[in-house]
């Protein structure tokens, strides 16, 4: 796996995730909406997508079910960012689309597990 986005409308998020996956010599870039992400995936699709699953304009879900629609889209790995341990939310995410899970907060050690790193 070589290049990674990371789609959250959190700042704080994105950096921290950004810091890790550089520290695991990734190529990483990260937007903040649905539209970026897509803009950026419809060009060249990355190896590996974490994505929030409650983004304000639009819920991550429908990101993924977009990406699984796009020539390509099934191969890029998506873990979708949950706040807790919901098994309807949980159900949600693997229906769209979604790899594998991760709950907030998140460290290097599990999501490099989750990406298989």
């Amino acid at each position: 796996m070589r290049r990674i986005l990371i789609v959250d409308d959190a700042p704080v998020i994105r950096k921290v995730a950004r810091r890790i996956f550089e520290g695991l010599h990734l190529e990483v870039q990260d937007v903040e909406s649905i539209d970026e992400a897509l803009t950026i995936c419809e060009k060249a699709l990355p190896d590996g997508i974490l994505v929030d699953s409650l983004l304000p304009e639009q819920k991550g879900h429908a990101f993924v079910k977009a990406l699984r629609s796009m020539p390509g889209g099934a191969g890029p790995r998506v873990v979708f960012i949950l706040l807790e341990n919901d098994v309807g939310q949980i159900a949600k995410a693997m229906h769209a689309g979604a790899d594998d899970i991760i709950f907030k907060p998140f460290d290097r050690i599990t999501l490099a597990e989750k990406f298989n790193l």
